[in-house]
């Protein structure tokens, strides 16, 4: 039997997330073999007129090749990638596998050429060239991850991923004319004490049209504005290894030092290039229900009452100079029992624990989502 809630998921990234015309092509990306919702993806493309292709990825073989990549080979496989993704008005990315650990010990010097002569080129061109929208499966894996059943993460999932994104759009508006006439932020909690400027900086919905789950707004500082320290207070996967007890500190933009659970491991990663030290997004999470991390960033950066500052990579349509091959979501939760904090904007206290505290804001707290 059909799980409506999946065809109801489907329905809505096909005619509402990416708004597939007649006549457009869509690249429906699997990673994984989760079979039932690129079926469901298939079946309403062409209902909309579109037409549908299919790539299916599996971890466990990207590993073995990873492990003897060379810079040619990444560079051929990015020239025939890209080649199709040119041919794309639209792409579905179902992130999804049997262990999401799979790629944690393929040696750091392949997955960087992987990442800056493959995925670089591959995804630059996806994200600022098609319509597009990335998200996750309910399987196993992503229930062990959350901790949950496979039973109890299906509802979550379906909860999160179909609720009122329409509804959620109209109430981020007051929050994006707000971060377009904001010069000065400040972020403090519990072993953080931000400064940056976002002054002239766009602000940028993500209500269902990009990602799902949704539900950020996001913005990015002025690439040599940001000083202080930021204390992330969950924990991140990246490549397949779990960081823990992250700390950034920040001098005219740059990070000047990380500590981690495995520092030596993380200084690898913001050596990746000279943008990797510098900021390319600061964004507001505000699903209402997403309440605790689970490892997965798709998710993680979505949580009610949290805000991720990410190294690396901004996007072209916030653009403040700065480039890499990395841009890695790490995220802070303010809410009470994560440690609290507060956001200011301007020497204006915006957001307390987590809670919108000014009047035009207040239709982003949870209870006026759901």
């Amino acid at each position: 039997m059909k799980d409506p809630r999946m065809e109801k998921l489907a329905q809505s990234i096909i005619n509402y997330a990416i708004k597939l015309k007649p006549g457009e092509k869509v690249l429906i990306e699997v990673n994984g073999l989760e079979i039932p919702l690129a079926q469901a993806l298939v079946k309403y493309a062409y209902e909309a007129g579109g037409h549908p292709f299919l790539h299916v990825n599996n971890n466990t073989l990207l590993r073995e090749l990873l492990k003897g990549m060379t810079e040619e080979q990444a560079q051929a496989m990015a020239r025939w990638d890209l080649a199709r993704m040119k041919e794309m008005d639209a792409f579905v990315g179902i992130r999804a596998g049997e262990n999401a650990n799979e790629l944690s010990d393929v040696p750091g010097d392949k997955m960087s050429i992987y990442q800056k002569e493959y995925q670089r080129t591959v995804t630059d061109h996806r994200v600022s060239h098609t319509k597009w929208v990335v998200m996750r499966y309910p399987n196993a894996s992503t229930a062990q991850l959350a901790n949950t059943s496979i039973e109890a993460f299906e509802d979550f999932y379906f909860n999160v991923c179909n609720l009122d994104y329409a509804k959620m759009s109209k109430a981020m508006d007051p929050l994006v004319e707000l971060i377009e006439r904001t010069d000065k932020v400040r972020i403090t909690g519990p072993g953080t004490d931000l400064t940056f400027s976002i002054k002239g900086m766009k602000g940028i919905k993500c209500d269902g049209h990009i990602n799902i789950p949704d539900g950020e707004v996001y913005t990015a500082p002025l690439r040599e504005s940001v000083n202080g320290r930021i204390s992330y207070t969950i924990a991140a996967l990246y490549q397949g290894f779990t960081y823990e007890n992250i700390v950034l500190e920040f001098k005219d933009g740059k990070i000047v030092k990380a500590t981690a659970n495995d520092t030596e491991r993380i200084e690898e990663i913001f050596n990746t290039d000279e943008g990797a030290r510098y900021i390319g997004e600061f964004a507001i999470g505000v699903n209402p229900y997403i309440l605790h991390p689970m490892k997965d960033t798709l998710f993680d950066e979505k949580i009610d009452g949290s805000f991720h500052f990410t190294p690396g990579n901004c996007y072209d349509d916030c653009y403040n100079g700065n480039k890499s091959a990395i841009h890695w979501d790490l995220v802070c939760i303010q809410r009470p029992e994560y440690g609290g904090g507060e956001m200011y904007f301007d020497d204006v206290l915006i957001r307390k624990d987590g809670r919108f505290v000014i009047p035009e804001l207040q239709g982003l707290n949870p209870e006026n989502l759901k």
